[in-house]
C-alpha cells in the first residue's frame, strides 16, 4: 500500500509546501525518516543519492520548530543570503558595481566600499543544517525556502564565496532555520553575529564527510556552541564504520534508517570499467563522448567528468574545448558566481560536458545526466558511490565509466571491496588501446587480502604478476 505525505504526520502548512515542490508520494527514506524525526528521535539515515534525503530532514525539522520563534509570520517572503537564483545578470549589475569594475580595469583605485553593518542582536535560529559544499547548501535552501513560504518561517543560507553584507542583511531579518557551510558559520560565530544557543535540531548533511578528519575540527567547534539538549539528524549516502565512534558519542539512542547498505550503488546505474594508460585517457574520453559509449550511435546531452585535482580539471577541459565540445569546469578555485553559472549552463543543456573535482560529487541535483566519467579513479571508495550517483536518478538509466590506469589498480580494488562487487570491464569498439594497459582479470578475488609488515615489499618489481598490482587479484 502506497504511503502519502499526509500519513507521515505532516501538518497542513508543510503539506502545502510539499505540493509546491511538486512531490507526489514519499520516497523510502522519506517514508521511514519523517515519522521518526517528528517523534523527536535522534536519527542516522543512509540512502542512495537521488532518493530525496533533503526533504526527509527539511520537512519534519520545519514542522518541529514551527511556532517557536517570534520571526514567524503568516506568509514569509523567500530570504536568500546567497544562491544561483538571486545572482544578478550582467545587464542588471548595479551602476556602482559597474563603475568599480571599470576602475579596476583601467588601473584606478576604487573608492572604499560602505562599511558592513553588523546586526545589534545575534541571530538565534532554532534549527541548523551544516553541509560540506556551497552547491549542497544552495540545494537545501531552495527546498526550505519553498516550504517556508507556506509556513511563515524564515530560512537563511550562509556560505563562503558569497557576499558577506547580503548574508548579514538576511540574518538581520530573523531566521528560524539556518543552512550553512562550516567555514562561513564559524566566521559568523567568531564575529558574534550568530547565536547557536537556541538550536533545537542539528542536521549534518553528508555526515560521512562532515565527521571525517577534514571537516571534523570545524564541526566539533560548531557542536560545542550548541545546547547539549537537542535533536541530532545525520544523513548521507554512506555511513562508514570509521565514523561510528563519533556518531555514538554525539547521538542519544538514535534510530537507524538504512535504505541501502554501506557501499551499495543504485540499480539504475550501469557501471563500466575502462582499462587504459594515462596517456590515452583524454583520447578515450573524446571518443566515448562522440560515439555515445555503451549507447552507441546516440549523442549524450550531459556528461559529468570527475578528475582528482583542480589542475587536471583545467587541463582536461582545455583539450575538450579544443576538440570542439562545449565545456564548463567546477572546482574550489573558481569564484562562486562562476561555479553557479557553470552549473546552470550544464543543467539547462547549454554545455554538453562539465569537468569537476569532487565538489560536484555530493548532493548536486541535476536531472538528465547521461553519463558520469571517472577520468581519475577516486582515492576514497565512498567518493566513487557519490560520483556515479549523479546519473541514473529518479528512475532513469545512467552510465558510469571508470578509466583505470596501471597506477590506479590499488584504489580500484578498494572500491570493489567497498561496494562488494566487481566493476564489469568494458572496451569502446574500434578504439586502438595501448599495449601498456593492464586489464584486471574477470575472476579477480572479492576477498580483501590481509596485510602484514612485509606485504608492502613482497614481489616488488615483478610486473603484473606481483608487486602493487598482482597482490590485489
Amino acid at each position: 500500500m502506497t504511503t502519502t505525505f499526509a500519513e507521515l504526520g505532516l501538518n497542513e502548512q508543510i503539506l502545502a509546501g510539499v505540493n509546491a515542490l511538486g512531490f507526489t508520494e514519499p520516497t523510502p527514506v522519506q517514508a521511514e525518516s519523517i515519522p521518526l524525526v517528528l517523534q523527536g528521535r535522534d536519527l542516522v539515515a543512509s540512502a542512495q543519492t537521488g532518493t530525496g534525503k533533503t526533504a526527509a530532514f527539511a520537512l519534519p525539522t520545519l514542522q518541529l520548530i514551527m511556532g517557536l520563534s517570534s520571526t514567524s509570520t503568516p506568509v514569509a517572503e523567500p530570504v536568500v543570503a546567497a544562491g544561483a537564483d538571486e545572482a544578478p545578470a550582467a545587464s542588471e549589475e548595479p551602476a556602482p558595481a559597474k563603475r568599480r569594475r571599470r576602475r579596476r580595469r583601467r588601473g584606478k583605485p576604487a573608492p572604499d566600499a560602505a562599511p558592513i553593518k553588523v546586526p545589534d542582536t545575534p541571530t538565534a535560529p532554532l534549527a541548523l543544517v551544516v553541509t560540506p559544499t556551497r552547491e549542497l547548501a544552495q540545494q537545501i535552501e531552495r527546498v526550505t525556502t519553498v516550504v517556508c513560504q507556506h509556513t511563515g518561517q524564515r530560512s537563511v543560507i550562509v556560505m563562503g564565496g558569497a557576499r558577506f553584507d547580503k548574508q548579514l542583511s538576511a540574518l538581520a531579518q530573523g531566521c528560524d532555520l539556518l543552512v550553512a557551510t562550516p567555514g562561513r558559520l564559524i566566521d559568523l560565530m567568531d564575529r558574534k553575529i550568530v547565536d547557536l544557543s537556541q538550536i533545537r535540531v542539528l542536521v549534518l548533511d553528508e555526515a560521512d564527510r562532515m565527521l571525517d578528519m577534514g571537516f571534523w575540527p570545524s564541526v566539533r567547534r560548531i557542536i560545542a556552541a550548541l545546547p547539549a539538549k537537542r535533536q541530532n539528524l545525520l544523513f548521507s549516502a554512506t555511513i562508514p564504520p570509521s565514523i561510528k565512534g563519533t556518531i555514538d558519542a554525539m547521538l542519544h539512542d538514535p534510530a537507524i534508517v538504512e535504505i541501502a547498505r554501506i557501499g551499495e550503488t543504485a540499480d539504475t546505474v550501469e557501471e563500466h570499467l575502462c582499462p587504459i594508460t594515462q596517456g590515452q585517457k583524454t583520447q578515450l574520453l573524446e571518443a566515448l563522448i562522440r560515439t555515445g559509449g555503451a549507447e552507441q550511435g546516440t549523442t549524450p546531452e550531459r556528461v559529468l567528468v570527475f578528475c582528482r585535482t583542480k589542475q587536471r580539471v583545467d587541463d582536461v577541459s582545455k583539450v575538450l574545448k579544443a576538440a570542439g565540445f562545449k565545456v564548463e569546469v567546477m572546482h574550489a578555485d573558481r569564484r562562486q558566481e562562476a561555479r553557479e553559472k557553470a552549473l546552470a549552463r550544464f543543467r539547462d543543456g547549454r554545455v554538453q560536458v562539465l569537468v569537476a573535482t569532487d565538489v560536484m560529487s555530493r548532493g548536486i541535483d541535476v536531472s538528465g545526466i547521461d553519463a558520469v566519467v571517472n577520468y581519475d579513479v577516486p582515492m576514497d571508495p565512498e567518493d566513487y558511490v557519490h560520483r556515479i550517483g549523479r546519473t541514473g536518478r529518479a528512475g532513469a538509466t545512467g552510465h558510469a565509466y571508470t578509466f583505470v590506469a596501471p597506477d590506479e589498480i590499488t584504489p580500484l580494488r578498494e572500491i570493489e571491496y567497498f561496494t562488494h562487487k566487481l566493476v564489469p570491464i568494458w572496451d569502446l569498439p574500434d578504439f586502438a588501446y595501448d599495449e601498456g594497459r593492464i586489464v584486471p582479470p574477470a575472476g579477480r578475488s572479492m576477498t580483501k587480502p590481509m596485510r602484514t609488515m612485509f606485504s608492502g615489499s613482497r614481489s616488488r618489481g615483478r610486473g603484473p604478476a606481483g608487486g602493487r598490482y598482482g597482490r590485489h587479484y
